[in-house]
């Protein structure tokens, strides 16, 4: 996995490459990250900015937030399911 960099590094990076006064390959170059590495942190600082639609980070933290509890939900209900089943199976008549 590639060492996570300094947000104030990326915003300096993001911030030369908007300037364009020079090619994206130069400029991930010069400050020794990929090509690759740049073009999503530009898409990212987009999406942040809202120049661009997509899930900012506080918006995915939520979502995760709101999958794991939904997981947990479904979780307790198929448990309280089968409860009520095993529960009204001993109370049937004959037994």
């Amino acid at each position: 996995m590639p060492k996570p960099y300094p947000p104030e590094f990326r915003d300096h990076v993001v911030a030369v490459a908007r300037k364009g006064e020079a090619p994206l390959k130069q400029i991930a170059k010069d400050f020794g990250i990929s090509q690759g590495c740049l073009s999503n942190w530009l898409k990212k600082a987009d999406i942040e900015a809202g120049h661009r639609p997509g899930l900012d980070d506080a918006d995915r933290a939520e979502l995760r937030e709101v999958k794991k509890r939904n997981r947990l939900l479904e979780q307790e209900n198929e448990v309280l399911r089968k409860a009520a089943a095993y529960l009204s199976q001993a109370n049937l008549p004959g037994k």
